[in-house]
């Protein structure tokens, strides 16, 4: 009889555990490794580490494919970006994580790709700008808009067309989503978000169920050199343990906090996608009326990353990268594991000075 699955849960704890014998350590240790002796598999830094390979078993398993890590998630985005050939299009959300845009448009400056920024939430606009792509990029939820793609609908044209299908699953995590399920070819992470949790660790990760592809990738890390430091890897497994925990938390906790914000006469607008941790508020005021609302909590903290145990904002548009569509007014929440009174306590407070 075969083996029952193992739930999420239980995966992101015992995945990529050494082998449990006595005296065995329970968790990988850090090896800090450039050199090995040759005859093996690794035979040198750049190539493998036994404490990067724990954490890509673990994520791999949890997303459903082969996991390869790298130093940071451009390392990962760029990396994949090198799959498109010289001049070919590259079909990606207009509200995409910055980092990537300004990839993409750099690139497209050189002459290297033609980017072809959609509306993601307009499904049709998406399929038709598939037809003579080479890869199509998908956030679902989208950085900062929190707008949700339609995957398989937009998968299956991207493949019908001969392109690669791209999804950044870093705020939904492999817990709400899994995109290779849906028979995408690539799913990508900034691991330092919600994988690793605890702002302290820089990294980032490709998973895909196809072995060529992972292998070209693969070649690509090796030959960039895009690769992550031990301490970051062994940090990023720490993190994954309690992902659940904080995930379940965080979702939780963003849920109470959007029933209350949609209540406020000082939020012109709450985006909430209905899951994950990630709420985008626009203040009624605007930009001065977001700044303000930044800058006079005691709780929440100012700052540009997200998916950590605590909470933290930021007036997107203060970025001069991000895009003119976004709202003036609006706020990127990232929302913690803190108790959730103690959050509305610290909002509702600076909301109401701005009524």
């Amino acid at each position: 009889m075969p083996e029952k699955p193992l739930r999420p849960a239980t995966v992101a704890v015992t995945s990529g555990r050494p082998k449990a014998e006595p005296d065995a350590p329970l968790n990988v240790p850090i090896t800090m490794a450039s050199t090995y002796v040759a005859g093996g598999d690794l035979e040198y830094g750049r190539y493998g580490n036994p404490t990067w390979t724990a954490f890509e078993d673990a994520l791999g398993d949890l997303e459903g494919g082969r996991c390869l890590s790298f130093a940071s998630g451009l390392a990962a985005v760029s990396t994949i970006f090198d799959l498109v050939g010289q001049g070919q299009t590259v079909v990606a959300p207009r509200h995409s994580y910055t980092g990537t845009i300004m990839q993409l448009a750099d690139l497209e400056s050189r002459g290297r790709v033609s980017a072809r920024l959609v509306d993601i939430t307009n499904t049709a606009e998406v399929v038709a700008a598939c037809e003579d792509a080479s890869l199509v990029w998908l956030e679902s939820p989208t950085n900062p808009a929190l707008e949700v793609a339609d995957i398989p609908a937009i998968r299956a044209a991207a493949h019908e067309a001969g392109a690669y299908v791209v999804v950044d699953n870093t705020f939904a995590t492999p817990l709400l989503q899994r995109p290779l399920e849906m028979d995408v070819d690539i799913v990508v992470h900034s691991a330092t978000k919600y994988i690793a949790g605890h702002s302290d660790a820089l990294m980032g990760a490709i998973v895909t169920r196809d072995a060529e592809l992972f292998d070209v990738l693969k070649k690509r890390r090796d030959l960039i050199g895009a690769v992550p430091g031990t301490l970051e890897a062994y940090l990023a497994l720490r993190g994954l343990r309690t992902l659940h925990l904080r995930v379940e938390r965080a979702e939780s906790n963003a849920k109470e906090l959007v029933r209350r914000l949609e209540e406020h006469p000082a939020i012109g607008e709450v985006r909430y996608p209905g899951f994950g941790g990630i709420v985008s508020i626009v203040l009624a005021q605007g930009a001065m009326a977001a700044d303000l609302l930044t800058r006079k909590t005691s709780l929440w903290i100012h700052a540009t990353s997200l998916g950590g145990v605590e909470s933290t904002f930021e007036r997107r548009r203060r970025w001069a990268s991000e895009a003119s569509t976004i709202p003036d007014g609006l706020v990127r929440m990232s929302v913690g594991i803190e108790d959730v009174e103690d959050l509305w306590d610290d909002l509702r407070t600076s909301l109401d000075d701005l009524v």
